[in-house]
């Protein structure tokens, strides 16, 4: 089972390694200066929100971050999935740096 605060439904697997469900903070659309950035020259975004975690791993580990965390996870981390209109990263959680 997964802790959840939004209403998709999605629950992580955990086998060898906790999983975790993010929402990606959005990408700067202008810099500070002013100038808009186009979507193909934006940076991935690297934080993002705890929406679901899974319970414990096979060998009975409790996953460290909690649903509403913010995080600070690699640029290249997880596999990109849309629910419901919503774009979220599965990731495995030794892919996040800190909670911030």
């Amino acid at each position: 089972m997964a802790k959840e605060t939004n209403k998709v439904n999605i629950k992580p697997v955990a086998g060898s390694q906790n999983r975790v469900v993010v929402e990606a903070s959005l990408a700067e659309e202008k810099t500070k200066g002013g100038i808009y950035i186009p979507d193909t020259a934006k940076e991935k975004p690297v934080l993002g929100k705890v929406i679901a975690v899974s319970e414990v791993d096979e060998k009975g580990n409790k996953p460290a971050v909690k649903v509403g965390d913010t995080i600070l996870y690699g640029k290249w981390a997880g596999t990109e999935v849309q629910l419901e209109g919503k774009d979220y990263l599965i990731m495995r959680e030794t892919d996040i740096f800190a909670i911030v």
